[in-house]
């Protein structure tokens, strides 16, 4: 992982592969000394064995893992939830829908659409500037 150049490749459903960039240095740094602790160079991040020489976890398993994460912290959200949350965040910072779904590995914009849940500022601020234009037009 090179500085501006952070990628994790994620497996995903039906054996779909792609590309994402980690783009919170904080998660970042916390990455590098995982890895740096637990040796790995290459391979699945989180591995499925006791000794950690396995191969990937299964959804399963990283749900089972997720859960008990989510108990000793004493707060309630599954994997799905937390998905939804970033992928709100990034739409809520103006990350257009095309590259969220890209993102999240969606086939088509209207699954991603679900996620669009936008706060009151950000639709404010898209209906003000909506207004701005028009007003413009007119004068």
């Amino acid at each position: 992982m090179r500085l501006d150049d952070e990628h994790v490749r994620i497996c995903g459903k039906g054996g779909s592969v792609r590309t994402v960039l980690l783009d919170d240095r904080g998660y970042v740094a916390l990455l590098k000394l995982y890895l740096a602790r637990a040796g790995y160079t290459a391979g699945p991040l989180f591995r499925a064995s006791i000794n950690g020489r396995g191969g990937s976890l299964s959804y399963d398993a990283a749900h089972h893992r997720w859960q008990g994460y989510c108990a000793a912290a004493g707060v309630e959200i599954d994997i799905h939830q937390l998905r939804q949350a970033h992928a709100t965040e990034l739409i809520n910072a103006g990350v257009s829908i095309e590259a969220v779904r890209r993102r999240l590995g969606h086939a088509s914009t209207e699954t991603t659409q679900l996620y669009a849940l936008l706060d009151d500022k950000v639709t404010d601020v898209e209906i003000r500037a909506a207004r701005r234009r028009r007003d413009q037009a007119i004068h």
